[in-house]
């Protein structure tokens, strides 16, 4: 998701960007780090951190939690002894909650309105654990010009998303990602996720080389409408790093029957075992 340094050659640049993937998500708040994921429909405990959670009156963002001072839990800066609200990552001013030097958490929101508390250890098993992405060597076989056809007012596509059980949810699609190769035309799906659109992708490897879910690619159509896909770029989704994640799935016109032998491949250990 790095704008690409055209001073550098492809490979050295792409092993920079590699580079610096590896080091994000083993990051505190990376997606190594993600311990749980826990919706709040009532009030009740959460998984490995101290205190009762419960939801908010409706329209109201985030979550309340009550605790003693012996918990330990610090909700922007200020030790909780009674109750205090923790305002959801959809608010202007969403809060961060600290429960030690390593375990940190905050309130992510659904579309339909309820939140969950995410919970993020920097010690975790997994960031312990971990050895490196393996990756396929660059291709500029897979740097493909496609044109962007916006979509006045957007359409919206239905995705399925891992933890859902077949449940489609309709994501806005701005427009459509054309191009011919082979012989075969494709007219893909990505949706904005902040100032990028992210296309979620599946193709033969998966299951065999690759990750099984699929992969991610993050691109930004040019105003004349050409649009660079650089597969070399193709990330794993937050999904392969911990199961917590619950990962759009590619809609069927995203789905490649060829091999993309280009980008992430798996998540290794640190004795070249699969993570997950």
């Amino acid at each position: 998701m790095t704008d690409v340094d055209t001073t550098l050659p492809a490979a050295t640049e792409l092993a920079r960007f590699h580079e610096r993937r590896e080091t994000t998500v083993a990051g505190p708040t990376g997606s190594l780090a993600l311990v749980n994921t826990q919706w709040i429909d009532s009030e009740q405990p959460i998984y490995g951190v101290p205190g009762i959670w419960a939801p908010l009156s409706a329209g109201e963002s985030g979550l309340r939690v009550t605790a003693t001072a012996a918990d330990n839990i610090v909700v922007d800066g200020t030790l909780v002894d009674g109750s205090a609200v923790v305002r959801g990552k959809d608010s202007d001013n969403p809060s961060e909650v600290v429960f030690s030097d390593t375990v940190r958490g905050f309130v992510i929101a659904s579309e339909q309105g309820n939140y969950a508390l995410r919970v993020w250890d920097a010690a975790s098993e997994a960031i312990r654990d971990f050895g490196s992405i393996d990756r396929f060597d660059y291709n500029p076989d897979w740097v493909i010009q496609a044109t962007f056809t916006e979509i006045p007012g957007g359409t919206t596509v239905g995705f399925e998303h891992l933890q859902e059980n077949g449940a489609i949810r309709d994501l806005v699609v701005p427009g459509i990602i054309g191009f011919e190769r082979d012989g075969h035309s494709y007219e893909l799906a990505a949706f904005w996720f902040g100032q990028l659109l992210q296309l979620v992708y599946a193709d033969a490897t998966n299951g065999d080389s690759t990750y099984s879910v699929g992969r991610f690619l993050y691109v930004t159509p040019e105003a004349d409408g050409t649009i660079i896909l650089d597969f070399n770029r193709g990330v794993l989704p937050p999904c392969a790093f911990s199961y917590n994640f619950n990962c759009p799935l590619p809609p069927k016109q995203n789905r490649f029957p060829v091999a993309i032998e280009a980008g992430e491949k798996n998540v290794l250990k640190q004795d070249g075992t699969l993570l997950h």
